[in-house]
């Protein structure tokens, strides 16, 4: 008799053609609550398109293939001519055409449009978060560029097309463009005011020449870019395009590609300008910040999205693994402290859900007019960055631990999302320069301080323990001098707060009643998993966990 001695046993399949809009119960909820009655099938029917192509077996090799096989810069041709171009895998060009293709850089031209993009973000970043970082610098490009009406005339169809175009050529022959960013230069970082790139005017009104460096730009690729430079009346926006429209290149020098943590597939560089001679004044002389804030603060908000998208895609990841695998005697998602790991990770991804949702929605109503939705975002969504991204990384190493020695395998995708975890909380403003910008609002704009407890009134009763933060939260206010060593606190406590407002309001018993426990009610011990026995985890847990082909 033959005895095998290799059988394959209590290996959990992969988590593939699966929907991950439909089968996100608090995505596609918030989706549904927000989205307006005369569009809201059509808007479900798209988001449940991308979500089973982002869930299906085909992209997820994409994501793989893209992150195995990283951008390679190529500075000359084979004749000694600089070319500066960046090559990819054909995996990211898959990836990003149907990101443009499903609308992700074009926000602007239709109801819900932020948060039917936002949700759109949400699903699709899931598949591969890295090349997420172009499809957002070119949507969150139009409202800077506004400041310059005749340029955005010239370049908003462009940039918000859904034709993807790759490669570098005039711009007026491209269906589609993207743009990316250059602000920080090496002796300052987040300071941009310390920059020393020069813009020296042209004699054609609008124009300059650029001499400088930036030590990182993202996306280099891209067609176009809106950079940071000392005009002669300050620091000024400007707009640079890579090719000029007779073909000839307009001195944009990559001197490297940044080797990094994460974000592989996607290229960010150390650039010179050099002989660039032809950008384009956006706004005012020396109003550069308040300009290019426009895009930064659509960027933050898909920093909040895209950290939501890694935590979700974790607890899908770790929920498929405990549902049928088995240990000691029974399966893990019935083993209650795996349960309570399982359900703290779940309440933690769908209160950033929730919060994402939320702000996208405020985004719509800011640019219908609503001076609310505008106030309430400008103290929401700068916490909501800094505390979103913060628990991401906690999340991806918890949920990766849950898959055991596998969860440490490249080939689970569990490394690739905690390396990606990271990035967004230092891209657009590390977590010092949000509890800053907090501080700021909460000083120089009182009308946000009472947008933001107007929404969170509106939980008011719900919850003892949330109406007991809500006043310790007032309370802590009270007094805005020497805040600053506080600062951390004070957003953490912010963002909690609203979070267990909206999850009151609108989460199902369960998940509102544990996560105002823990997050709020001090019933908690901080970690993944430490909280207390509640009858409703198993509920948590279960609405969280994908099915294979849902």
């Amino acid at each position: 008799m033959t005895v095998s001695t290799h059988s394959v046993s209590n290996q959990v399949p992969p988590l593939a053609d699966y929907d991950v809009f439909a089968q996100d119960a608090a995505l596609s909820e918030a989706f549904a609550r927000h989205i307006g009655p005369a569009v809201a099938e059509e808007a479900t029917a798209e988001l449940s398109a991308l979500g089973r192509a982002a869930g299906s077996a085909r992209v997820q090799e994409w994501g793989a293939l893209a992150n195995a096989n990283p951008p390679m810069l190529r500075t000359h041709d084979r004749y000694g001519h600089r070319i500066d171009e960046v090559e990819f895998h054909p995996a990211w060009h898959h990836l990003l055409d149907r990101a443009v293709t499903a609308g992700l850089t074009d926000a602007w031209s239709r109801p819900h449009g932020q948060l039917r993009r936002a949700a759109g973000f949400l699903v699709w970043s899931q598949a591969e978060a890295g090349h997420g970082c172009p499809v957002s610098m070119t949507h969150a490009a139009v409202p800077a560029l506004r400041h310059q009406p005749e340029l955005a005339r010239q370049w908003e169809p462009l940039l918000t097309s859904r034709i993807y175009e790759p490669g570098l050529r005039p711009p007026a022959g491209k269906a589609g463009v993207l743009a990316g960013m250059g602000m920080t230069e090496k002796q300052g970082g987040s300071d941009v005011r310390t920059n020393t790139t020069r813009a020296e005017p042209l004699a054609e009104p609008g124009t300059y020449a650029l001499t400088g460096h930036k030590w990182f730009c993202s996306a280099p690729m891209s067609d176009v870019f809106l950079v940071l430079a000392q005009a002669p009346g300050g620091l000024t926006c400007f707009l640079l395009p890579r090719v000029l429209p007779d073909g000839a290149r307009n001195g944009f020098r990559i001197q490297r590609l940044k080797d990094k943590l994460g974000n592989r597939s996607n290229a960010s560089a150390e650039i010179e300008f050099d002989g660039t001679t032809t950008v384009w004044r956006v706004g005012e002389e020396g109003r550069g910040v308040a300009t290019i804030l426009e895009m930064v603060g659509a960027t933050r908000l898909d920093c909040v999205a895209g950290s939501a998208a890694i935590m979700r895609q974790a607890v899908a990841q770790a929920t498929h693994h405990a549902a049928p695998r088995e240990a000691f005697g029974g399966r893990l998602i019935d083993k209650p402290l795996m349960r309570n790991v399982l359900a703290d990770m779940a309440l933690e991804s769908e209160a950033a859900t929730v919060l994402a949702m939320r702000l996208a929605a405020a985004s719509d109503g800011a640019a219908e007019g609503s001076a609310a939705e505008r106030q309430l975002l400008r103290l929401a969504l700068p916490a909501a960055k800094y505390w979103v991204t913060k628990r991401c990384a906690w999340l991806a190493a918890e949920a990766l631990e849950c898959l055991g020695g596998n969860g440490y395998v490249e080939e689970s995708g569990m490394p690739r999302l905690l390396r990606e975890a990271p990035v967004n909380s230092i891209w657009e403003g590390s977590g010092n320069v949000q509890a800053l910008d907090v501080l700021r609002a909460l000083r120089r704009e009182p009308g946000a301080l009472n947008a933001f407890f107007t929404e969170v009134g509106q939980a008011a009763g719900g919850d003892d323990r949330l109406d007991a933060a809500i006043k310790g939260l007032l309370g802590a206010l009270s007094d805005l001098e020497g805040m600053e060593t506080r600062a951390r606190r004070l957003v953490e406590r912010l963002a909690l707060v609203l979070q267990g407002a909206l999850l009151v309001r609108f989460a199902p018993p369960a998940v509102a009643d544990a996560f105002c426990a823990s997050r709020l009610g001090g019933d908690w011990g901080g970690a993944f998993g430490t909280l207390s026995h509640r009858a409703g985890l198993a509920a948590v847990v279960e609405r969280a966990t994908p099915v294979n082909g849902g």
